[in-house]
């Protein structure tokens, strides 16, 4: 698919004529009504599909984790804080074992109590195939990110035993990925996740009161919520699906929503200047291209993978975007401390792009061929239409035909949990899909051969003996100094052997009526929406 700016034209002037049917909302002052990019409404029952947008507005606002993300402080990364377990350690005797203290006095919003029960109730959900809760769709959004999980049991009614399948220091971050469900709920629906969507029931902050499949989901405040510091201010938070851009500002301007994520950068300085707020603010995102390593694939050949690397214009493309990302030279951001020293320096060097492919036997008359995946829209996705066509002209510079496969963001989803060879991946050698790094173990679920498609998110299948050597050995060692010091190194090498293109780190844009007040972004793929008030 050759993408043209005349065809991009095109698609926004018919995405800005449809405007969605947003349902009118009461006289009330504190309803705060949100455009998701997503293009359908992320599933309510506690697993939420549509990536990092689907757990920020129906995962985290209206379930707890077992370990809740801390949202407290903006100007660091999210770290992590007691959800419904008050406290977590590991077995000094045992490292592969973690033992876990159960809140106490917290209800689901269906009134009955959240216990330990409750717990392994949701846990069986995902891991046990044989328990009648397991949910095949659902379960591997979970397993994929938690997949280090063996066995987990109840001790007594205020404790948790998690079992690992090998030492693994950084568990507490990736059970922030397990919401607890209620099993009285589900029992009361008959017993289906499709009826439990319907009729959802967490314990946190918010309670999903209506959910209209396909157009929205309403949740209203949670005024028995066991953090009494968190319980909203808004009365109610009504979520729209609206994945074309055009639309999202149209809707905005129009008054039919208060926040918009992702208003396309050159509404900007029209949208500041007509009063509406427009928030910037890093996160740990990353928007790579995923590279298939694999046999038959030109990037196999690391001087290809680093001739992706110097051919694009990092600089240009953020100009493009009107300062609404910067640019990426690996996972983590220079100046970070996992970043390392890597030698390899990715600049715009098309030179060097050139003479990387010539010493891998491509030229002029034999140009470097690749089908790369992208999407029309997606959580952190950003603007991926003209954001390909921007870099297919400059690795057509440098002697590369891209093409695309242009995909919904659910389609890209299932891809990047597949093998590479697997019909889901549909023959491509690339995936441009958004990425976090949220916590320590990022690098070992993208890099790492332990890794691979679909038993975790390398779905490239790289394979670096030395990375993954490093990557093992800092999750088993529970020195956060000592494991810092080998997750540097390991992304030394990534750098250096160019596992991915690395693109830019997007600033996290959303446009915001005047009258949203209270908002203050944290540095995460999530946020707390409970300290919003609408003036």
């Amino acid at each position: 698919m050759e993408l043209t700016r005349r065809g991009l034209l095109a698609s926004a002037a018919g995405a800005a004529a449809a405007l969605p049917t947003v349902p009118a909302v009461a006289a009330t002052p504190q309803v705060l009504r949100i455009g998701m990019t997503a293009a359908d409404l992320p599933t309510t029952h506690g697993i939420p599909n549509n990536g990092g947008e689907g757990f920020r507005f129906l995962g985290y606002p209206a379930y707890d984790s077992v370990i809740n993300f801390d949202f407290t402080h903006p100007n660091e990364l999210a770290g992590i804080t007691p959800g419904l377990f008050t406290a977590w350690e590991p077995d000094r005797a045992n490292p592969l074992r973690w033992i876990c203290q159960v809140r106490q006095g917290v209800r689901f919003h269906d009134g009955s109590d959240f216990n330990a029960d409750a717990v392994i109730f949701t846990f069986d959900r995902i891991y046990n195939d044989k328990s009648p809760q397991y949910d095949p769709t659902a379960a591997p959004i979970v397993k994929a990110t938690v997949s280090m999980v063996d066995s987990y049991e109840k001790l007594d009614d205020k404790t948790i035993v998690i079992t690992t399948k090998y030492p693994f220091s950084f568990l507490p971050w990736l059970l922030t990925r397990i919401l607890v469900v209620s099993p009285a709920q589900w029992a009361a629906v008959g017993k289906s996740w499709a009826e439990y969507a319907r009729k959802p029931s967490g314990t946190g902050p918010f309670r999903i009161t209506k959910v209209v499949p396909g157009q929205y989901a309403e949740m209203s405040r949670n005024e028995e919520y066991w953090d009494k510091t968190r319980i909203p201010k808004l009365e109610k938070m009504i979520v729209y699906p609206m994945p074309e851009s055009t639309t999202r500002v149209a809707a905005l301007r129009s008054g039919q929503v208060d926040w918009i994520e992702v208003p396309p950068p050159d509404s900007h300085p029209s949208l500041k200047a007509a009063g509406f707020q427009i928030s910037l603010w890093p996160y740990p995102h990353t928007y790579p291209y995923l590279l298939n390593t694999l046999d038959d694939s030109p990037f196999k050949d690391v001087r290809v993978r680093q001739a992706l690397n110097y051919a694009i214009d990092r600089e240009g493309l953020c100009q493009m975007l009107n300062g609404s990302a910067k640019p990426a030279v690996g996972l983590y951001p220079p100046g970070d401390p996992l970043f390392g020293n890597p030698s390899q320096k990715y600049k715009y060097d098309p030179e060097k792009a050139k003479a990387l492919l010539a010493a891998a036997g491509y030229g002029p008359n034999k140009p470097m061929k690749a089908k790369i995946m992208i999407s029309t829209s997606g959580s952190g996705q950003m603007m991926p239409i003209p954001m390909n066509e921007f870099m297919q002209q400059n690795f057509k510079a440098v002697g590369m035909d891209i093409d695309f496969d242009v995909v919904e963001w659910g389609t890209m989803l299932v891809a990047v949990r597949s093998d590479p060879k697997a019909q889901a991946s549909h023959g491509v050698q690339g995936i441009n899909i958004s990425l976090s790094f949220t916590d320590p173990s990022s690098m070992f679920r993208y890099y790492s051969a332990d890794s691979f498609s679909p038993i975790n998110y390398n779905w490239g299948h790289w394979d670096n003996k030395e990375a993954t050597a490093l990557l093992r050995k800092a999750q088993e060692t529970f020195d956060p100094a000592e494991s810092g010091k080998m997750l540097a190194k390991a992304h030394e090498i990534i750098v250096d052997e160019a596992a991915w293109l690395f693109i830019v780190h997007d600033l996290n844009p959303r446009g915001l009526s005047k009258k949203v007040t209270g908002f203050k972004p944290a540095q995460s793929w999530y946020q707390d929406f409970t300290q919003i008030t609408m003036a």
